[in-house]
């Protein structure tokens, strides 16, 4: 066996990365210059960055990394294979995704869908994902089940293809399949395959996309499949990661145990590739249903170990990813061309790939926003950035680093950034080499590599709005006299089993320890709820407002999202621009934003820098300055979202289906037009601020590693003399809402799409702060709630028309909805909605919670409620969502009592009297003339609209 160790303490870097700066904005409330701020040595910060670990490997050549963190009595466990898409032949594309999805679908000793194994474990923030360059599974669950993670992931490991059945394989083909038309379904969704095929030639590796062609899908076989396993799966092809409750030693033994038997296999070399360069300049028009032309530039990069993608990385924060990048500051703020801008830097294995990009501004002529943006491209590249710019980028770049370690799993925490540098560049360790590579990228390392990699031949494509102009590849099997050729019989599989593995037991639960919340009262009266954690030297901060869009005036719908979104616009002494730059100079992110029922400014700040960050918080929110100019430029690039969500196949279902569950009339029911946000004046925003945004109206909720006086000093300090004005608050009225009518189809016609979405919901008379909703949501996980529900099993695991369809609650303060959703294959449709009103009525009578549901779901909600709340903001989120519901401070603790004394009965119970299928709506988006036939046969009324205009 080999064997290393790295060992430092996440804590004291952060402490050191949290050092005190001088702070950027003064303490007696005034503006400080728009000057530089000192910051401390970036390289003193990066270099006590480390996440300790301990690796070591099996005879077998299975290579394991564990890394201990005592926070919470959850381990995060993830398996990465050394294999993507770069890795396949030509003729067989997506088969490592496809691959992906059989590996859920059972093993020899586990044969169901994997999902209820981990429900049983209680297991969170689990999934599995390809990309180019590996493919990996990952899921956080409560240490007493850490075992039967282990035994489930080595059975697909080394005892799978006994459970691989001919009808297994056609059934995911099919769900890939729909998942690449979910793709390319939506506005914009073929330009990838563009790209790709454009900047890489053929025969290279990153020349198709991950998810493949519908031909070579079409194409897979048994033989094909088995032999892809065989040659790429073994455990000397493989890294496991177990990060959290779990030490060095424990984790030596139970690997050994579980994966040690298995046997070695060929090991993948990863495939080849070198950075291409175009041959010249290339440019290609496509169009499709966008609501505004993009301009985008794309060069072919180097890959994740090149020691350029640093400063590469850096260049493209500052020139168009920061939120006071150069593109930003002037192509949206200053000159007004573009509604948006970005620039990018995507690494992958062997290559990478940077581009830079714009969204005309309506009325804007497409030469002249392209002749800037590349005149501002040539001059950040000849000159290169600041000082100030790249410590800013770094700054902020290391600041949510921090604050994204707090997790041990997932999709971004310690286990998958010890298992991405040993897959990917051979060291558990390259975080650091990347971090101690960004505290020495200087401006002039920037500007050379910017100058290297963007001077060569670029790929320009202008994607306007029109008529789609490019095919979108369909499967053979749609239109064939196969078509049912995705529908699994279970009955029909045979499984072999070759080596007996029983599941190990879960002999304890894991309690989930809730912080203890405290409470104090700010000197003008704002209540202050506060939760203490340690696991990081970081304080989030929320002040939440009883306002939310149910508070917009009638006809003026927009007007709380348009009002919070120039909050951040500027200020009486900083503009949005220089509150971008002290934003990043602190490492704080301040975002205003509302919801339904609320409006909430929500920092995330280091804790060493709190008073500077609180200050300028302070300023955002009581000092806005709703500048006319500010006010036309965000109106713009508001009513653009709008008119984009009206093209997107799911924004037509929640725009259509919202204004018919509530009707206009209730402050739940208008949705925002082009015409509502185009009424909004300067007053109209000053208006909504001093009747709503006042702290007579507000709350403060506190995630902090500082102590609960110290986080009242500090608001006393920025809002204690915060006043309310002589106004009288704002007030909602929901006595307006009249119930929708069901039982009926709206059909919204949108020609050419591949998919139809399904969205059919009903107003229900259940209260998220009252008992019975936790009932029936547990309900619910046998109808809709997850993956092993009947809708999504039944559509997607055996019939194979959907990528997966849900049912859930959306909880407001006043009104709880019932939705069920999904995007089904558009020759489908007919059929798809059929079988969502039949499991759901059978579902509501004959077919209620089953003995196995019912002991599932319990398992899954008790083991999960550790992971669920292991992380500051989602203790955050709670907490305002107690305060939302009127839910006491002990609710989460109180949960899995809750579920420990539900019955089959009980649920059944609370879900027929919640639902009733005669009450939903149907809102079906697709393409009026291939969708509309297959409707009509339900027996329900149709009403078929056309698109709206965006006008």
């Amino acid at each position: 066996m080999t064997h290393r160790i790295a060992a430092a303490s996440l804590t004291a870097l952060a402490l050191a990365l949290a050092a005190p700066t001088t702070p950027v904005l003064a303490d007696n409330h005034s503006a400080a210059s728009a000057g530089q701020q000192a910051t401390a040595d970036l390289s003193s910060l990066v270099a006590q960055v480390k996440i300790p670990y301990e690796e070591f490997q099996l005879d077998n050549g299975l290579t394991v990394i564990v890394h201990e963190d005592r926070k919470a009595p959850v381990v995060g466990v993830a398996v990465w294979y050394n294999v993507g898409s770069k890795d396949e032949p030509e003729g067989k594309t997506g088969f490592a995704h496809l691959f992906e999805h059989l590996m859920f679908n059972g093993s020899e000793n586990a044969p169901q869908d994997y999902f209820q194994y981990l429900a049983e474990m209680g297991a969170t923030d689990y999934n599995g994902t390809t990309n180019f360059d590996r493919t990996n599974y990952f899921q956080t669950v409560p240490r007493p089940a850490l075992e039967r993670a282990l035994w489930l992931e080595s059975d697909r490991m080394g005892y799978l293809l006994g459970a691989v059945t001919q009808e297994k394989l056609d059934n995911q083909r099919g769900v890939v399949q729909n998942e690449k038309r979910q793709g390319d379904n939506q506005p914009g969704g073929l330009v990838f395959y563009e790209i790709l095929k454009t900047l890489f030639p053929e025969g290279h590796p990153y020349h198709h996309s991950v998810i493949g062609s519908m031909a070579d899908l079409d194409a897979a076989s048994m033989e094909d499949v088995r032999k892809w396993f065989t040659d790429k799966y073994g455990p000397n092809n493989a890294t496991l990661v177990m990060a959290g409750d779990v030490s060095a030693a424990e984790a030596r033994v139970l690997a050994e145990k579980y994966f040690g038997g298995i046997k070695r296999g060929p090991v993948n070399s990863p495939a080849a590739a070198e950075v291409p360069t175009l041959k010249e300049n290339v440019r290609k028009v496509m169009r499709d249903q966008v609501a505004a032309t993009t301009i985008t530039r794309y060069w072919p990069a180097p890959g994740i170990t090149d020691a350029e993608l640093t400063a590469l990385n850096v260049g493209a924060a500052i020139l168009g990813g920061l939120a006071s990048s150069r593109l930003d500051e002037v192509l949206v703020r200053d000159e007004q061309l573009a509604v948006s801008v970005s620039a990018n830097s995507s690494n992958f294995q062997r290559v990478g790939l940077l581009s830079v990009s714009a969204t005309a501004k309506p009325g804007v002529d497409i030469a002249v926003l392209e002749e800037r943006l590349n005149a501002l491209v040539t001059k950040f590249i000849a000159e290169g950035p600041t000082e100030d710019e790249v410590r800013r980028a770094a700054t902020s770049g290391l600041a949510r680093t921090i604050r994204g370690l707090e997790q041990v799993g997932g999709f971004g925490g310690k286990a998958v950034t010890l298992a991405n540098g040993e897959v990917l560049a051979g060291d558990a360790s390259f975080y650091a080499t990347q971090l101690d590579r960004l505290a020495k990228v200087t401006p002039a390392d920037v500007r050379q590599a910017m100058a290297r990699w963007m001077n060569r031949p670029a790929f320009t494509l202008v994607l306007e709005p029109g008529e789609r102009d490019a095919n979108y590849e369909e499967a053979a099997s749609v239109g064939a006299a196969s078509a049912n050729a995705s529908e699994r019989d279970r009955s029909a599989e045979t499984l072999t089993v070759t080596l007996e593995r029983p599941k190990p037991p879960i002999s304890t639960i894991a309690e989930l320890d809730f912080p203890d919340i405290e409470r104090a009262t700010l000197v003008n009266g704002m209540k202050v709820t506060y939760a203490g954690r340690t696991a990081v030297p970081a304080t989030y901060v929320a002040m939440s407002f009883n306002a939310g869009s149910a508070a917009d005036p009638s006809g003026k719908a927009g007007l709380e999202s348009l009002t919070m979104d120039l909050f951040t616009e500027g200020t009486a002494s900083l503009t949005g621009q220089q509150i971008a730059e002290a934003s990043e100079r602190l490492g704080v992110s301040i975002n205003a934003n509302g919801d339904d029922d609320r409006s909430t400014f929500t920092m995330s700040a280091l804790s060493a820098n709190l008073a500077p960050s609180l200050e300028l918080m302070r300023q955002i929110m009581r000092e806005p300055a709703f500048k006319p100019e500010d006010l036309e430029r965000v109106r713009t690039q508001a009513v653009t979202r709008i008119r984009q969500t009206m093209k997107s196949p799911q924004g037509i279902a929640q725009r259509t289906l919202t204004a018919e569950l509530f009707g206009p009339q209730s402050p739940y029911g208008e949705v925002s037009t082009v015409a509502s946000v185009s009424a909004i004046t300067r007053d109209d925003l000053v208006a909504f601020k001093d009747t709503w945004i006042r702290p007579d109206n507000g709350e403060v909720f506190v995630i902090s590693d500082r102590p609960l006086s110290e986080i009242v000093e500090a608001l006393n300090g920025a809002f204690g003399d915060w006043r309310a004005p002589q106004t009288a608050k704002g007030s909602k009225r929901f006595d307006t809402a009249a119930a929708a009518k069901g039982q009926r189809i709206i059909l919204v016609n949108r020609p050419n799409s591949p998919q139809s979405i399904i969205f059919g919901a009903q107003i229900t008379p259940l209260d998220a702060g009252e008992p019975e909703f936790v009932a029936f949501n547990s309900a619910n996980n046998s109808l809709g709630g997850n993956f092993l529900a009947r809708l999504n099993m039944n559509l997607r695991e055996t019939k194979g028309w959907s990528y997966g369809v849900r049912g859930g609650t959306q909880a407001r303060e006043n009104a709880v909805i019932y939705g069920i959703s999904g995007g089904v294959q558009a020759d489908r449709t007919g059929d798809s909605l059929a079988e969502m009103i039949r499991e759901t009525t059978e579902f509501l009578t004959t077919k209620g919670v089953t003995p196995e549901e019912l002991e599932r779901t319990i398992a899954s909600e008790v083991g999960a409620l550790p992971g669920r709340f292991e992380t500051s903001p989602a203790v955050l989120n709670a907490m305002q969502s107690n305060a939302l519901f009127g839910r006491p401070d002990d609710y989460q603790e109180k949960l899995a009592g809750m579920y420990r004394t539900q019955t089959r009965e009980s649920l059944d119970a609370v879900a027929r009297a919640a639902l009733d299928v005669d009450d939903f709506v149907w809102v079906v988006v697709g393409d009026g003339e291939k969708v509309r036939p297959q409707l009509e046969g339900l027996g329900l009324p149709i009403e078929q609209r056309e698109m709206e205009a965006g006008e």
